[in-house]
């Protein structure tokens, strides 16, 4: 009985020690009984000092803890109430308490477990998810908006459809109405007459009933008359008989009592001996009732203790929200709580006796699990996936419990739900990766602002420079990031794949509109701005700009008024890029702050003579307006409205800076009024000398025309990614490519094969593309059309390129549709040579693929490199080239303790196993190589996995060798 209680104990206490989560055990009183380590870690107070204490002594509010307890035990449980504990070093920590009574076996209450979960986690997560869920929430009210309309217009459509089909259904339903009307009618007197003959049929039957029953009665009572007479008959033959036999029985009777009372006497003798016994039997019963007595408490006073140990570790268990097994030490469940039942599905006289790997998505790594709790006597964090409707990823701890003789009697173990923590890792990497970008990029310019200021004597020079390298160095990322973004955009995705790179992408085409209002205003102030006298149709150009913003109008439920002074000379000498510039700044400002209502783009003429005519450009809104203490410094740099302007709307305040900088440098001025609350005009005068020249035609961008498959195309570029970008661009059009790493490359190229147009980036090593142009215009004399592919849209460079005999330029990021129609118009029509002027670029269309479908395997990167076999080759190449170094690194790493290089090594491992197609398990298991080198915790489990880690990069590569040869071959 003792050993039974004592491994109990030892039960109970596993039970605690399992949980990852503070648990605490207290009394009636609310004093703290027993605890695990977690509540020691969360409180900063040791375990005897904890004894004893008050339950709420540990918390920030003490009144709201008491209720806590106080409520256990008024309700019996307590789910989900919030509480922070507070440790001894001033550490707080928020909770959510769950916990419940144990009794005994008259269902007194003993005391009660209380478990604490740690949200911290939970409150970031739900943060993100509210800011991605207002991000997804604005998104969705714009596509809302455009859609009511539409909505509206068939309902009312539909309604109209509707009261007509009313109108024709209440005639039939009249006349349906009187055609059941009648039916009842008859119904009715068909059911008067069925109950009449109802009723005489069950009378008849009545009567039929009563008739038989007095027939049987009668037939009855004359059987038994007959049957009394014979029994009277017999029984007087019977009496005669009796009495002679009692005569003869009283005779032998009388020699009967004699002897009787004879053997009474002896009797009597034998009773008196038999009393003597008796007594003393009685004494011996006595003392042995006593003995049973004392032995009967003793079996009750245990059975009470060993009920208790039970309800204590059954509440144990059940106070534990994550998923609880206890086994045997042949891997048998013996016992669970109803978390473990409700993740599984399974009743839980289903789970007792089977098999605990058998619940898992891989029963043989479930199986090691317990092996390794039996080897080691516990286990810590062993990841598994649970096989319910969700295949939820878990964390497995667990231990062993004994009885007294230290013999292994079972093992506890607890599953940690991780599927949200994984999916803040992935968030987490992905922000770290961006800040690594953004902190690369920041010191690239930090180095070459440093290296500006030691050249002070040509400041002009250097800054004009700096802006050059900052364009380059910002475009050239940023050209990939979206270029490969528009990409995916095209390919099958899931709805919310789908809202991540849309965000991605409107992040990206933000970041490159700050890019060319900083390089604009830095143009400004340089001097550099130069403002063009070419002749061209304002009244074409200003319908062709407001059209760029007719969808986001719409979108709104805006309504755009144009106003045109019809009596404004049909065509003009000036700079339409400038002007262009001006309007869509303050019309976009103009669309951005208003909600409701209208906008308002006037043009008029104010006066006209034989030379020149000045004409008026206002563009009202009803917005959110401008308070009178703001309107004088809204034209300055990075100035806006208010403080919240930009948290609430966006944008930089560079707008209306630049806007001011290209209308006084012309000659004019712009003025602002405006009303808080009611709207705002912002309008300025120019002058424009009047022509007789044709306007220039202005380019316009072809569509994506997939008959036209044989252009063959040159491109020059030296970074890999860009490369990447520019070979699927290429591929969607049709259209032939090759590479080139630099100029030098380019000309061997150019002089081996023929090619119909080059795409030349300007920065690249050993040879550039000013040098390899200058080299193809004047030593080959070779006439081929030229586009550069710029980062960098300054002034500077772009009269370099006109120099040296470029056609044309794109700016990072590539705009495919502008590419593609810049390659058509060059290859099709007589070559031109570039225009400086900046383009107005109009927003892509993006058509999305629904063909696409994400797995595991090569048909992962099947799939994103389009079934293209020179692309795969090439992908499989880089990783071949990449991962043997990155696996000598990593081991070099945990051999000389170099957790520095092991964790960049491992984070450069990470993003290929999916594009490889490597089990998810190892991108896990490498995080955790990254964690533990960060913490230098675990070493011996992280020699472990390095070693797994390098031994499937190393069979990877294997592998992919050998489908890198099938496809070649297949290929050949």
């Amino acid at each position: 009985m003792e050993r039974t209680k004592t491994h109990e104990s030892q039960y109970a206490s596993s039970l605690i020690e399992a949980s990852l989560d503070p648990l605490i055990t207290i009394d009636v009183d609310g004093k703290i009984t027993d605890m695990n380590q977690a509540k020691i870690n969360i409180t900063g107070v040791a375990r005897e000092q904890l004894i004893g204490t008050s339950f709420y002594d540990y918390f920030t509010d003490t009144e709201k803890a008491k209720f806590v307890y106080q409520q256990v035990f008024a309700n019996g449980s307590v789910k989900d109430l919030p509480l922070t504990f507070r440790h001894t070093n001033g550490k707080l920590t928020d909770v959510l308490f769950n916990g419940s009574v144990f009794k005994d076996q008259h269902d007194n209450v003993l005391g009660a477990v209380v478990v604490a979960r740690d949200i911290a986690e939970q409150k970031w997560a739900i943060e993100l998810r509210v800011a991605n869920k207002e991000l997804a929430f604005q998104n969705n009210e714009k596509e809302k908006r455009a859609a009511e309309l539409i909505i509206a217009n068939k309902e009312l459509a539909f309604q109209n459809d509707e009261k007509e089909k009313r109108a024709a259904e209440l005639i039939i339903a009249n006349k349906e109405l009187v055609f059941q009307n009648t039916e009842k009618e008859k119904r009715a007197q068909e059911l008067i007459i069925a109950n009449r003959e109802l009723s005489f049929q069950n009378d008849e039957k009545e009567k039929r009933a009563a008739e038989l029953i007095l027939a049987n009665e009668e037939l009855i009572y004359q059987t038994g008359e007959k049957k009394k007479r014979a029994a009277e008959l017999k029984i007087a033959d019977k009496e005669l008989v009796f009495q002679t036999e009692e005569k003869e029985k009283r005779a032998a009777e009388l020699k009967v009592a004699d002897k009787e009372l004879i053997y009474q006497t002896g009797e009597k003798k034998k009773r008196a001996a038999e009393l003597i016994i008796a007594d003393k039997e009685l004494v011996y019963q006595t003392e042995e009732k006593e003995k049973r007595l004392t032995e009967n408490k003793e079996l009750e006073e245990l059975s009470y203790s060993l009920k208790l140990a039970s309800q204590y570790a059954r509440s144990l268990i059940e106070a534990s929200l994550d998923p609880l097994f206890t086994i045997n030490p042949e891997g048998k469940i013996t016992d669970m709580n109803n978390a473990s039942v409700n993740i599984t599905g399974v009743l839980r006289e289903n789970l007792i006796g089977t098999d605990f790997f058998d619940y898992f998505t891989e029963p043989q790594k479930a199986r090691e699990v317990y092996q390794a709790v039996f080897a080691k006597g516990f286990v810590v964090d062993f990841p598994l996936t649970i096989r319910d409707g969700k295949l939820t990823d878990v964390l497995f701890n667990g231990s062993v419990y004994k009885d007294e003789k230290g013999s292994v009697l079972g093992a506890v173990v607890v599953a940690r739900d991780i599927t949200e923590r994984k999916r803040i890792e992935t968030q987490l990497n992905e922000a770290i990766v961006f800040a690594e970008m953004a902190t690369e990029i920041a010191e690239q310019a930090k180095n070459k602002a440093e290296s500006a200021t030691h050249t002070a004597e040509n400041a002009v020079k250097a800054k004009q420079q700096f802006l050059s390298n900052m364009s380059h160095e910002i475009r050239t990322p940023m050209n990939a990031i979206i270029g490969f973004t528009k990409v995916l955009i095209k390919t099958e995705m899931t709805p919310k794949q789908k809202e991540y790179l849309t965000a991605i992408k409107l992040s990206g085409d933000a970041l490159i509109v700050l890019i060319n209002d900083i390089l604009d205003l830095a143009k400004v102030d340089a001097g550099k701005m130069t403002f063009e006298q070419v002749p061209f149709k304002l009244s074409v150009s200003i319908a062709a700009m407001l059209h760029l913003f007719e969808s986001k109008i719409w979108e709104k439920n805006l309504l755009l008024i144009k106003e045109y002074d019809e009596r404004i000379p049909d065509v003009l000498l000036g700079d339409p890029v400038r002007l262009h510039q001006i309007i869509l700044n303050l019309v976009s400002n103009a669309v951005k702050f208003t909600s409701k209502g209208n906008i308002t783009v006037s043009v008029r003429l104010l006066e006209e003579d034989d030379e020149k005519v000045d004409i008026e450009f206002s563009v009202t809104d009803t917005g959110i307006g401008i308070p009178e203490s703001k309107i004088s410094s809204i034209f300055e740099n990075f100035q806006q409205a208010s403080s919240g302007t930009s948290r609430l709307y966006g944008g930089t305040g560079l707008g209306l800076a630049i806007v001011k900088q290209l209308v006084e440098p012309q000659g004019g001025c712009i003025k602002v009024i405006s009303e808080e609350g009611v709207g705002s005009t912002f309008s300025f005068v120019l002058s424009f000398q009047k022509t007789d020249s044709e306007a220039e035609i202005e380019t316009v961008i072809e569509e994506l025309d997939t008959d036209m498959k044989d252009i063959k195309v040159l491109v020059v570029e030296d970074i890999p990614l860009n490369q990447l970008l520019m070979k699927t661009l290429l591929d969607d059009f049709g259209f032939e490519r090759d590479i080139a790493g630099n100029g030098k490359i380019a000309i061997e190229k150019l002089q081996a094969k023929p090619f119909d147009i080059v795409l030349m980036d300007l920065q690249m090593p050993e040879m550039n593309g000013f040098e390899a142009t200058d080299y193809i215009r004047n030593v080959m004399h070779s006439n081929i059309p030229i586009i550069a592919l710029t980062a960098d849209v300054t002034t500077v460079d772009l009269a370099k390129c006109k120099f040296v005999g470029m056609n044309d330029y794109i700016a990072k990021p590539v705009d495919e549709r502008l590419l593609f129609s810049k390659i058509v118009g060059l290859v099709r029509k007589p070559v031109q040579v570039i225009n400086t002027n900046h383009e107005i670029e109009s927003e892509s269309i993006e058509i999305v693929d629904n063909k696409r479908i994400r797995c595991i395997d090569l048909q992962y990167l099947n799939t994103r490199t389009k079934s293209n076999p020179q692309l795969m080759m090439e992908m499989i190449s880089l990783y071949l080239e990449q991962t043997p170094p990155l696996i000598m690194a990593m081991n070099k790493g945990l051999a000389d303790k170099d957790w520095g290089t092991l964790h960049a090594a491992v984070h450069k491992m990470i993003p290929s196993f999916a594009i490889m197609g490597i089990h998810s398990d190892f991108e896990v298991m490498a995080k955790k190589v990254q964690e533990y080198a960060g913490a230098l915790q675990q070493l011996d489990l992280m020699s472990d996995m390095v070693l797994q880690l390098g031994n499937v990069c190393k069979q990877s590569c294997d592998e992919l060798e050998i489908e890198f040869n099938r496809i070649k071959n297949g290929n050949q």
